[in-house]
């Protein structure tokens, strides 16, 4: 159930209404919009009296909302959120660039390519330092000193980051280092770290899981918006089908059928659901064509050594030419640049 305040509604309305809604032993989640304020309902397992609120001062009107997604939906908020990372705004006609290695190696590596990210123009340094691999031989990142690094490097280069959390252990390390959590495609329904997500407060980046349809995609972003975290970016990256021609299979249908059912931004990892360097920009322009609220690209300054997925990484002079060409494309969608800003020392 959704309870749509008066345009005019004071503090003290809406504060009424959260007092009678958690009289009721249920949850309120006040969604500010650009016009009103609506204020979501959870946790009732029968039918909730909509006269309780309809009379109360400063209500509009009471919704009752379908969707089994209730705080994600269109319903629950007719504009689009936007996202703020470390001051970068994503969502909401901004589209941002997130760029950078797959895993943090070192310090000389890390820094050399968020460099050379920054010079070409992208937004959030991305990098791993928690790697979830399908062999456990294969390099699992540097862990803490990872964090580490990626710290440095951001405050050096000025730019904010995001890193994945792979439990709750690492996530207390993430929320410490970063300025936004990943949860990768392997996790998008670990359901008890999402709501550890969700008590963090900090910009959570969810990947859709490698099978999952877009409905388990936006339930499992519930999970985040019902602990009281608002700030989620959905990200795109690629289902598994029977192709071998790629990684995996981008399903750009996702990001408008996203668009139509939520008000959350929806970007797109063409380097996970491609796994081939030539096949990530004219994916990355496409996502940018479908009107995608960004992109997440992985870049390394000498693939053939990286220590995970270096087939995948693009060029730093290839993420060049696509921040060149992005701003051709996005205004055919109502879309900008987001303008990069700097993160305080």
């Amino acid at each position: 159930m959704l309870v749509v305040m008066t345009v005019g509604a004071t503090r003290e309305e809406i504060a009424e209404v959260i007092a009678t809604i958690e009289g009721q032993g249920l949850k309120a989640h006040p969604i500010p919009g650009a016009q009103r304020v609506a204020i979501g309902i959870t946790g009732n397992r029968d039918v909730v009296n909509s006269a309780l609120f309809e009379n109360l001062p400063g209500v509009l009107e009471v919704i009752r909302v379908s969707n089994p997604y209730k705080l994600v939906s269109r319903e629950a908020k007719a504009e689009d959120t936007v996202v703020r990372v470390g001051g970068v705004p994503v969502g909401g006609g901004h589209f941002a660039v997130m760029a950078g290695p797959c895993s943090v190696e070192s310090e000389e590596q890390t820094l050399t390519i968020a460099r050379a990210v920054r010079a070409a123009g992208a937004h959030i340094l991305r990098g791993g330092a928690f790697k979830p691999r399908t062999s456990p031989y294969s390099f699992q990142g540097l862990g803490k000193r990872g964090l580490e690094i990626l710290s440095q490097v951001s405050r050096e280069v000025g730019l904010p980051v995001v890193t994945e959390a792979l439990d709750e252990r690492s996530l207390e390390l993430v929320v410490e280092y970063a300025d936004m959590i990943q949860i990768g495609t392997r996790n998008m329904q670990n359901y008890s770290l999402l709501r550890r997500c969700g008590e963090a407060r900090k910009p959570v980046l969810l990947k859709r899981g490698m099978a999952a349809t877009v409905e388990e995609l936006l339930m499992a972003a519930e999970y985040v918006l019902a602990e009281g975290n608002y700030q989620v970016v959905l990200c795109e990256r690629g289902i598994r089908t029977f192709t071998d021609h790629t990684r995996n299979t981008l399903d750009l249908a996702a990001v408008v059928a996203v668009q139509r059912l939520s008000h959350l931004p929806i970007i797109v990892d063409p380097s996970h659901a491609t796994g081939r360097r030539n096949k990530v920009i004219p994916l990355a322009r496409a996502a940018a064509a479908a009107g995608a609220d960004g992109v997440m690209v992985e870049v390394h300054h000498d693939p053939a050594r990286a220590l995970s997925d270096g087939s995948q990484s693009i060029l730093p002079e290839e993420l060049g030419q696509l921040m060149w060409q992005l701003p051709t494309i996005l205004p055919l969608t109502g879309r900008a640049m987001a303008q990069p800003l700097a993160v305080s020392a």
